[in-house]
């Protein structure tokens, strides 16, 4: 079973890797990132973008976290019990750093250090989702990979985002309706979460 597992996360990983790099005129490709729409009202004010966090099919006991140090000729960092993978290509970092990758303990949100880190290239994130609450049942919503200003906002109800990152869906081959990954660029660190509308 966990032969198994890992060929599907495998497989999953370079379907997305393939998508992110390859591009056909005939094709749309994800959208760039999109600043949250304001609704500039009468009285002046403004809303972001509303969505609602993803939860984990079960909630973690403790924050799960890992550390790796990457430098230019890039890398690969993965928390196995999240499903996550981020891949940094060659020269998306100028020099050797240290980067702490921490796993919400309900939502699927990630708090990625040192915040405010720019990357020079695109930073290839992917998130299996069996171990989602959206896993097993044909997508309802679109999924969103969102970012998020505040490190200490609460992940509870709907919340405001402030961009949404270019992403994709990866379907199941048996049956395109069951959702199995979601794949999204970053160009910077902060805090990340996939979100439903």
């Amino acid at each position: 079973m966990n032969r198994l597992r890992l060929l599907l996360a495998v497989s999953l990983v370079l379907g997305g890797l393939i998508i992110t790099s390859c591009s056909d005129s005939g094709l749309p490709g994800p959208t760039g990132p999109i600043a949250a729409a304001s609704d500039h009202g009468s009285d002046g004010g403004s809303s972001s973008l509303q969505l609602k966090a993803l939860w984990w099919k079960d909630t973690y006991d403790r924050q799960i976290s890992v550390s790796k140090t990457i430098d230019a000729s890039g890398g690969t960092i993965s928390l196995p019990q999240t499903g996550l993978t981020v891949s940094f290509p060659r020269g998306a970092l100028q020099s050797a750093l240290k980067i702490t990758i921490t796993a919400d303990k309900d939502y699927v949100a990630y708090k990625f250090d040192p915040a405010g880190t720019q990357f020079l290239k695109d930073v290839t994130v992917t998130q299996l989702l069996d171990n989602t609450t959206v896993f097993g049942e044909p997508l309802r919503n679109q999924l969103y990979a969102a970012y998020i200003a505040d490190d200490n906002l609460k992940l509870s109800g709907t919340l405001p985002v402030l961009e949404i990152e270019p992403s994709t869906t990866i379907f199941s081959a048996v049956n395109p309706l069951l959702p199995q990954a979601q794949v999204w660029v970053i160009r910077h660190f902060s805090r990340y979460m996939l979100a439903s509308g």
